[in-house]
């Protein structure tokens, strides 16, 4: 069994201690257990994450619309076609967001957790 390094400061020091090998290892351990946490609670409330990507396209097309096209009949047709093309949408922002998102939150949350 081999000990890790003694990383301690001298008491005058402000600043945290540095973290040991064992204690590196284990935060990145957990930081994978963390991760595949978050995918199978997407996984498993798949149907709630597509309808919040369904109100975040709904929202988000609409503004859009609104600020980039001015005219009132061309306004109207471009919302039509938003609606069309949700479908397709869902798809895209499905697999972006299973692709992406848990590791972005795992980052996110160990940021949040590194900074104590």
């Amino acid at each position: 069994m081999s000990k890790a390094p003694i990383t301690v400061k001298s008491e005058d020091a402000s600043g945290p201690l540095a973290k040991t090998a064992e204690e590196l290892q284990a935060e990145e351990k957990r930081l994978q257990d963390l991760f595949l946490l978050i995918e199978t609670m997407f996984l498993r409330e798949e149907t709630t994450v597509k309808l919040i990507l369904d109100c975040l396209y709904d929202i988000g097309s609409v503004n859009l619309i609104n600020k980039k096209v001015r005219t009132r009949p061309l306004n109207g047709i471009m919302k039509s076609i938003a609606r069309l093309s949700k479908p397709v949408f869902r798809l895209v922002a499905w697999r972006w967001f299973m692709k992406n998102c848990p590791k972005l939150l795992v980052n996110w949350l160990h940021g949040k957790v590194s900074k104590i």
